[in-house]
């Protein structure tokens, strides 16, 4: 199993180094072909009293279309080196872009994005709702900080949590954690349960070991913020990478997240590898 094609979703507006060198990164690799994304939406028309001009609404979409170009090149840029295992797709549409994303990602192995920022600072036409693509893309997505200077995922951290979601995620990540150099594979557990989860543990570590894969196990314990512990384990072993399953429900169309899921998508200190 390995990772033959990749999507690297740009925000439009705004830089995307981070992502882009993650990318790059990820390429090179797996010698991946690799394609970038960028969409947004055209300005919100509400009818009511007030007028909107054609000339407005045209002048927007050329802006738009703009940010869309110079999103391109810098996609192109940052892979100026291997240009003949490219492609670009973009739109303007009314659509939710997670939409958009979800269904460009039937042709890829998985997505490559950047952080939920999902405060009213950003332009909602260009958010992308998180929770939302994770939960219907059908793909496993990784997930860049800003903040991001790492490349490479070396040392990688499992958040083991028996469910079918955690499965798929390790299942997903497979051929990372073979490229690693360090796996650890950590539930949190409370008192009652922590033999049970040590028991659970010692199995995925087997099975990892069966597909190449030399992994260590750990059982935390739960008191409470058990996403706060996680990522506390993941300084100590000063990981690059965190593997986890994504959790949530739908509330017409407005995915709830659990508290583990929420916090790797809006507030990750580090890049997370989810799957629903």
């Amino acid at each position: 199993m390995t990772y033959s094609t990749l999507i690297v979703h740009l925000d439009v507006g705004s830089s995307n180094a981070g992502r882009l060198r993650v990318a790059v990164d990820l390429a090179d690799r797996f010698q991946a072909s690799v394609v970038g994304i960028a969409g947004c939406q055209p300005m919100q028309v509400v009818y009511a009293d007030g007028y909107v001009s054609g000339e407005l609404i045209e002048d927007d979409v050329k802006a738009k279309e703009k940010e869309i170009a110079a999103a391109e090149a810098e996609f192109r840029g940052a892979f100026q080196k291997r240009p003949n295992a490219l492609e670009w797709r973009s739109t303007v549409t009314i659509d939710p872009l997670s939409d958009f994303i979800a269904c460009e990602a039937r042709s890829a192995d998985f997505v490559i994005t950047g952080v939920d920022h999902n405060t009213s600072a950003f332009d909602a036409s260009r958010h992308v709702e998180l929770g939302d693509l994770v939960m219907r893309i059908g793909r496993p997505v990784l997930v860049v900080p800003e903040t991001a200077t790492k490349v490479g995922f070396d040392r990688i951290l499992v958040g083991w949590k028996d469910t079918r979601e955690t499965r798929r995620a390790v299942a997903d990540a497979l051929p990372l954690l073979k490229k690693a150099t360090f796996v650890s594979v950590v539930e949190i557990a409370p008192d009652s349960e922590r033999d049970q989860a040590r028991r659970h543990l010692d199995q995925v570590v087997e099975w990892l070991k069966h597909h190449g894969v030399a992994a260590q196990s750990l059982v935390g314990a739960s008191l409470g913020g058990d996403s706060r512990h996680l990522a506390e384990i993941g300084r100590e072993q000063n990981v690059d990478l965190m593997v986890a399953g994504a959790y949530g429900h739908n509330r017409v169309r407005e995915w709830m997240l659990g508290g583990v899921t929420h916090d790797l998508l809006t507030r990750p200190e580090i890049c997370a590898f989810v799957s629903h």
